[in-house]
C-alpha cells in the first residue's frame, strides 16, 4: 500500500471525487495553475481543466457566495480558503446562506459544499497565519466541522465531505501536513512515511463523519483531541508514562459522545487539548458535555490545555502553542486530584 504525507493525501482524495463526479468544481485563490499554497490541489487544473478547477480573486466572500450559486444550481464546490485566518470575510455568507439554506427552504434545497482551509499554528506563522477558529463554526447549526489528524483520516473524511448533501467545513492542520508532530520543536522533523496511518489505499474509501477513533487505548485517563494535538497528547502520555487512553475527536459536528462518555465512565478522568484559545474555546463545550454526562464517574474535575486568549504571538510560538512542558504539568495535575 503506498504511503502518502497528508498534502498528497488530499490531493488524491480530489482526484478520486472528481474523476467520479463531474459536477464537483473545485476553486480558490491560487488552487487552479498554482496548485494552492500548499499544493493540495496541484495537478488538478491540468488533469480536469479550467472550467473545474481554477483561480479565484482575493476576495473569501466572493468565493464562498459563488459557491453558494453553484451549489444551490447543482453542482458541488469543493473550495479552499488559503489559510483559516482568511475565512472572516467569508463568515456572514457562511453562516446566513452556507449553514441556512436547507431549513429555509424547508429541506427542498441541501447545500452539498466543502470549504477547506488550513488552520493552526507551530510553522511561526504569526497572528494572522496560525488561527484555530473551528469554535466559531461548531456554533452554528446547519454546519459539518471536520477535522483529520492523519493521511488516511484526511482522504477517507474529505471523500465523505464531499459526498456528505450538507455543507462541511474541513479544517486541515497544516502543522503536520508533512509529518506528525509530537510538539517538540527542537527535535528533527519526522516524516509520515515512518507512520502507521501514512498508508492510504488508492482509489475510493471515506471514514464516517462522526465518529471518534481512539488512538491509544487506557484505564486511568482519558485525554479528548483533535488535529495536532493528538500526536502531541500521545507523545505527552508515553513520557508521562500514564495509562491513558487518547481520543481523536475527528469531527467536532456531529460530535461522537457516545465513545467520550464510554471512555471517560472507565477512566475517571478528563483532559481536553486544543490550540486554540480557551475562552469559549471548543474545549468548553467538551468539558461541559463530560460535566454533564459522567459526573458521577469522574473523581477529579475536567482539566484543558489551550492556546492563550491573546493573538497568537510570533515571538513566544512554543510558549502559547500547547507543548509537552504545558501537557505535563496539566496530566500531573488531573492524575494528583
Amino acid at each position: 500500500m503506498p504511503t502518502m504525507n497528508m498534502i498528497q493525501a488530499l490531493n488524491d482524495a480530489h482526484k478520486v471525487a472528481m474523476r467520479a463526479d463531474e459536477d464537483i468544481v473545485v476553486f480558490g485563490e491560487d488552487a487552479g495553475y498554482f496548485g494552492g499554497v500548499f499544493r493540495v490541489t496541484e495537478g488538478l487544473q491540468k488533469e480536469f481543466g479550467k472550467t473545474r478547477a481554477f483561480d479565484a480573486p482575493i476576495s473569501e466572500g466572493g468565493i464562498v457566495a459563488t459557491a453558494v450559486g453553484m451549489a444551490a444550481y447543482g453542482l458541488k464546490p469543493l473550495i479552499e480558503i488559503q489559510f483559516a485566518d482568511y475565512i472572516y470575510p467569508g463568515y456572514d455568507q457562511i453562516v446566513s446562506e452556507v449553514a441556512k439554506m436547507r431549513y429555509r427552504t424547508g429541506g427542498e434545497w441541501t447545500m452539498p459544499m466543502v470549504i477547506r482551509t488550513p488552520y493552526g499554528g507551530g510553522i511561526f506563522g504569526g497572528q494572522t497565519h496560525s488561527q484555530s477558529p473551528e469554535s466559531l463554526f461548531t456554533h452554528i447549526a446547519g454546519l459539518k466541522v471536520v477535522i483529520p489528524s492523519t493521511p488516511y483520516d484526511a482522504k477517507g473524511l474529505l471523500l465523505a465531505a464531499v459526498e456528505d448533501p450538507d455543507p462541511v467545513i474541513f479544517f486541515e492542520p497544516k502543522r503536520i501536513y508533512n509529518g506528525p508532530f509530537d510538539g517538540h520543536h527542537d527535535r528533527p522533523v519526522k516524516p509520515w512515511s515512518k507512520h502507521p496511518a501514512s498508508e492510504v489505499p488508492e482509489g475510493h474509501y471515506t471514514v464516517l463523519i462522526g465518529k471518534a477513533a481512539v488512538v491509544r487505548e487506557g484505564n486511568e485517563l482519558t485525554v479528548l483531541a483533535y488535529g495536532t494535538m493528538v500526536h502531541v497528547a500521545l507523545a505527552a502520555v508515553e513520557e508521562r508514562g500514564i495509562d491513558a487512553e487518547v481520543i481523536d475527536l475527528r469531527t467536532l459536528v456531529p460530535l461522537d459522545i457516545e465513545t467520550i462518555e464510554q471512555s471517560v465512565e472507565k477512566t475517571g478522568r478528563c483532559l481536553v487539548v486544543h490550540e486554540a484559545p480557551k475562552t469559549s474555546g471548543f474545549g468548553a463545550e467538551l468539558v461541559a458535555l463530560v460535566q454533564e454526562r459522567c459526573f458521577y464517574h469522574l473523581e477529579a474535575p475536567v482539566e484543558r490545555v489551550t492556546g492563550w486568549d491573546t493573538p497568537y504571538p510570533h515571538a513566544f510560538e512554543w510558549s502559547y502553542f500547547p507543548g509537552p512542558k504545558r501537557m505535563s504539568k496539566a496530566l500531573e495535575k488531573v492524575m494528583a486530584d
